[in-house]
């Protein structure tokens, strides 16, 4: 039995739904990403799966257990649901240790608990600082810790990374992945940021305007994605036209390529799919890239080329390359077997 169902979902205004016709599944034991713009409906279907947006289509389960559909909800505090919010919400005048408490002040074995999740998030000796003695990693730790606390059967995570600075967010997030997964806990976090996202999740919706565009593995969402939208959201994707030569094969002016996920017919017009890393420099090559912009990045250079036929693409080269705009690169495909799309 999956942990999490959402079936034909639509919430949000009587008139315009922020979500609809939304189908996703969560097995026990993973940890689930909304992905999206902003405006897409990521953060609304996750209050209605906390239960603080209504519903007015569909349904959610929890674990079997009707938790929403129209007319019905079980109230947020009765869901076994856990939440740690963008703004942490730790009660200022409580401790660490009383924070993490909050939700177990009843529990037999309070202290134990305590202890174990506060050495689980490396805050056991920050007991007794209150909040506004942390610094925005550690609160986040304690939101983390406090949220476990009561054992929930699913944690939902409202973009909990954004606060901090991108070194810590990248430190944090494997950290919380880890702690997920070392006790089992199913979660479901918002974001709009891909390397978050991908460090995290096990399965990754991408949302377009309200509507689910794919609910997949992150290796199958940039390797196979469904929708052009999804080809081009994920991985910084571009598209550059090609025509069918038969055999499944197909002409593009980087070179002759083969459909991955779409059969092809002679002389049928198609977008391909061209990520920064199918592109290799060649100076032998008899295409040229002229160079539109470039960024260092350290361990590479990131360029935006114009191809001959004025479509521009992106290729990611390491280390170092000098080329300066308006200068002209060699340029190749280092992958030949490619997504591609009908064109419209």
């Amino acid at each position: 039995m999956s942990l999490l169902t959402l079936r034909q979902l639509a919430c949000g205004y009587t008139e315009h739904p922020v979500v609809s016709g939304l189908d996703l599944t969560l097995e026990p034991g993973e940890i689930g990403c909304l992905l999206g713009p902003s405006g897409c409906g990521k953060t609304t279907t996750l209050r209605a799966i906390a239960g603080f947006e209504p519903i007015s289509q569909g349904e959610i389960k929890l674990a079997g257990e009707i938790l929403s559909r129209p007319g019905f909800t079980v109230a947020p505090e009765k869901r076994h649901i856990g939440m740690v919010f963008q703004d942490y919400a730790l009660f200022p005048h409580l401790t660490v240790a009383e924070n993490v408490a909050f939700g177990i002040r009843r529990h037999p074995e309070r202290t134990r608990v305590v202890n174990e999740l506060t050495r689980l998030v490396k805050l056991d000796a920050l007991h007794t600082r209150y909040p506004h003695e942390l610094s925005g990693g550690q609160q986040q730790r304690v939101a983390l810790a406090r949220a476990l606390a009561p054992s929930p059967r699913l944690l939902l995570l409202d973009e909990p990374f954004s606060n901090l600075d991108v070194e810590l967010r990248r430190t944090l997030s494997a950290e919380v992945r880890d702690i997920l997964k070392s006790r089992g806990t199913s979660a479901v976090l918002v974001t709009h940021d891909q390397e978050e996202a991908f460090a995290v999740s096990d399965k990754i919706g991408v949302f377009q305007h309200g509507h689910l565009e794919q609910w997949d593995t992150p290796g199958r969402l940039y390797h196979a994605p469904e929708t052009p939208f999804v080809a081009t959201f994920i991985g910084q994707g571009y598209f550059i036209p090609g025509i069918g030569m038969g055999n499944n094969t197909i002409r593009t002016e980087l070179g002759i390529v083969e459909s991955l996920n779409l059969k092809v017919s002679e002389g049928q017009l198609v977008n391909v799919l061209i990520r920064p890393d199918f592109l290799i420099r060649s100076p032998e090559s008899p295409v040229q890239g002229r160079v539109v912009t470039h960024t260092f990045l350290g361990a590479s250079s990131r360029y935006h080329l114009q191809l001959p036929s004025g479509t521009l693409v992106e290729a990611t080269f390491p280390g170092l390359v000098e080329q300066q705009t308006g200068e002209m690169i060699g340029i190749r495909l280092r992958e030949t077997v490619v997504t591609v799309f009908k064109a419209e």
